[in-house]
């Protein structure tokens, strides 16, 4: 469902929205800190020659996906055995400068620059539903606009606009620019623009499994690199600090997207693999996806929709993981590597970005001669 027509509608807009800001909690715990161990074990993997072309080795296996945690959302339960295969991922997020070289050899036209399909648009609506005026269609994205003061944090319309105009190219509107943002991470993109730059440089969109995985690092820990959040009081994410949604306080040194390796890695060696911006996985949304592998659901009837979200019976989302700059200890706790929430597939936001993966033996898909 596109974010534009929901919130003129108000068609299921506060919890189709809820990915952008999460259930009030608090959750922390004080454990020994592993800040070393990881350091040890991206040594390791340097030195084992399992880092090229910007990308590292993730040497795959079986490991405990979801959490039993109390604390998290009901999305992330029951814990659930998987098994991966190797793989090669992105150390960082796809950045501002290597998606532009994308768009300057291929001239791609991002979803949030092209005119909006009503026909497509009404698919994912009541019956009924009226079209929005013409001034409403035009290209745009969903923007984070914090207000000046404190607001209820159940109505999320009062942080999230959408802006005719913003995109990749102008983030935060028309009359906004990439100046000093090469590093950043790419932003409003939707996932078909995911994979169109997966494919042109010989990668893929990785799998939740693959994601949630690597994102782990070898550690059975709440966080990416350990049991508490702000070891020894090191900021470890760019996350958000202070009063949510109206004051970001950017202990961090941040108050909104950071440029990439802004924060140490995680033991796989990957820099903001928690953080930042949510990123773009390859699976559709189930929120009852590890019920269902326990026996504990029906099986999801995939004749009717491959997504499954009660809050909203009309959604279309891909999975979207690891949390991002608006994810506060006040707030939310969605910067876990468990964590997960659906993201409209045909819609960006300036939150939500993307890395890609590679397979031991890549098979490129002749979209790239690179």
């Amino acid at each position: 469902m596109h974010f534009k027509t929901i919130i003129k509608s108000h068609f299921y807009i506060f919890p189709f929205l809820l990915l952008f800001g999460c259930q009030e909690k608090k959750a922390e715990t004080k454990k020994e800190n592993l800040i070393q161990g990881s350091k040890n074990r991206v040594e390791q993997n340097d030195s084992m020659d399992k880092v090229k072309d910007g990308m590292v080795w993730i040497p795959g296996g079986t490991f405990t996906m979801g959490t039993n945690e109390k604390e998290a959302y009901p999305a992330e339960r029951p814990a659930v055995k998987k098994k991966v295969e190797g793989f090669w991922m992105d150390q960082t997020e796809v950045t501002n400068a290597q998606f532009r070289e994308f768009v300057k050899a291929t001239g791609y036209l991002t979803v949030a620059e092209r005119e909006i399909d009503w026909e497509e648009m009404k698919k994912q609506l009541p019956e009924g539903t009226p079209k929005p005026d013409d001034e409403l269609m035009k290209p745009g994205s969903m923007v984070f606009s914090p207000p000046a003061h404190a607001v209820p944090t159940h109505d999320i319309s009062l942080w999230w606009k959408w802006v005719t105009g913003a995109n990749w190219q102008h983030p935060e509107g028309p009359e906004s620019d990439l100046k000093g943002k090469d590093q950043h991470p790419v932003v409003h993109i939707a996932f078909e623009d995911a994979q169109a730059y997966a494919a042109w440089v010989g990668k893929r969109l990785p799998t939740e499994a693959e994601w949630e995985f690597a994102a782990k690092g070898g550690l059975n820990a709440r966080y990416s690199w350990g049991d508490e959040l702000n070891p020894g009081g090191q900021f470890m994410a760019n996350t958000f600090q202070g009063d949510f949604p109206h004051e970001n306080e950017g202990k961090d040194g941040f108050t909104g997207t950071a440029p990439v390796k802004s924060f140490p890695p995680n033991p796989y060696g990957l820099y903001d693999i928690i953080g930042n911006v949510w990123e773009l996985t390859d699976d559709w949304y189930d929120a009852l996806k590890y019920n269902r592998l326990v026996g504990n659901a029906p099986a999801l009837d995939t004749s009717i929709s491959q997504c499954y979200n009660p809050s909203n019976p009309y959604a279309q989302e891909r999975v979207i993981k690891g949390g991002s700059f608006l994810c506060s200890d006040n707030y939310c706790v969605n910067y876990r590597p468990s964590a997960r929430h659906g993201q409209a597939y045909d819609s960006g936001t300036s939150n939500v970005g993307f890395r890609c993966v590679q397979d031991d033996q890549p098979t490129l898909l002749g979209l790239s001669d690179r």
